[in-house]
Formats: C-alpha cells, sequence, structure tokens
C-alpha cells in the first residue's frame, strides 16, 4: 500500500466513524487526492465532491470565487488555501474542507514560489489550520505526490 492510499484510508476510517463529510479543492496535486479518497471503498459516506482549481477561471467557475476575493491574496499561500478550503467546504455543505495550492514544477510559479512549494489547509467545525510545504524537488510527479500526501496528513492530523 502506498503511503497516499494508507493517508486516505485512514482519513476515511475517521470521517465515516464520525458521520462527517469531506469537499476537496485542489491545484497542483492534480486531483491525486480526491482520487486516493474516492479509490477507498465507501467513499460515498464521507466524501461529497472535489474540484482541480488550476487556474483563475476555474476558481471562478467551480468555486464562485471573484476576483474581488481575491483582494490582498495571492495564489499558493496558506490564506489561499484557506479560502479554498473554506468555499469548497460551504459550497457542498461538507463538515470539512481539504484544499492544496502550489508549484509541482520543473518550475516555480508566477509568484515566486520554487518548485516544491505547496500550501494546504483544512477548514471545519472551530478549526482552521494551514501547512507550507518545501520538498526542494523540481520534479513534477514527485510533488503532485508529496503534496496530496501532506495534505491528507495535515487532515488526518486536524481530525486526531
Amino acid at each position: 500500500m502506498t503511503e497516499l492510499a494508507r493517508l486516505a484510508a485512514a482519513v476515511a476510517a475517521r470521517l465515516t466513524e464520525r458521520s462527517e463529510t469531506l469537499a476537496v479543492a485542489e491545484s497542483s496535486s492534480g486531483g491525486l487526492i480526491s482520487a486516493a479518497l474516492l479509490a477507498v471503498p465507501g467513499a460515498s459516506k464521507f466524501y461529497v465532491g472535489g474540484a482541480v482549481v488550476y487556474t483563475a477561471r476555474a476558481r471562478l467557475t467551480l468555486l464562485d470565487i471573484p476576483q474581488k476575493a481575491m483582494d490582498g491574496l495571492r495564489s499558493a499561500s496558506e490564506p489561499y488555501a484557506v479560502l479554498l478550503a473554506r468555499v469548497a467546504g460551504k459550497n457542498l455543505k461538507a463538515t470539512w474542507g481539504l484544499s492544496e495550492t502550489g508549484a509541482a514544477g520543473p518550475d516555480g510559479n508566477r509568484y515566486g514560489d520554487a518548485a516544491g512549494h505547496s500550501c494546504a489547509a483544512v477548514v471545519g467545525p472551530d478549526k482552521e489550520v494551514s501547512l507550507t510545504v518545501e520538498t526542494g524537488l523540481d520534479d513534477r510527479e514527485t510533488n503532485m505526490r508529496r503534496f496530496a500526501e501532506h495534505a491528507l496528513a495535515l487532515l488526518l492530523e486536524t481530525l486526531s
């Protein structure tokens, strides 16, 4: 079992035990968070939906976050990750929102972050946590997997 699958199974078990639900908004992990969660048998008990929010157009169209809401924020930051998690959870009426945003590589992003930079956030009942990860790697596939793992680990820790 991969680390991503192990984390997804642990999150699934915890959410199911608690009869809670999850919505996901991810960017540079490219859907790996949602794919890992949906691979767990019984995912419909806890997973209500998700979106790969890779562009400003996707942010507006999929999550209905207007440009005005971005005033003072930049993508690939913890405050932006919190906004994504909050809106995903609210829009899908989930107990928890989980998000990830960053720069998978091989190059950095236009905001000055190096490849391997990712921010994740979890928003739920009376909780709002975020985390920045720097892998130091420029390998896109490896970074995408690690970003998904860090996001799920943050969620699992928050649910503990």
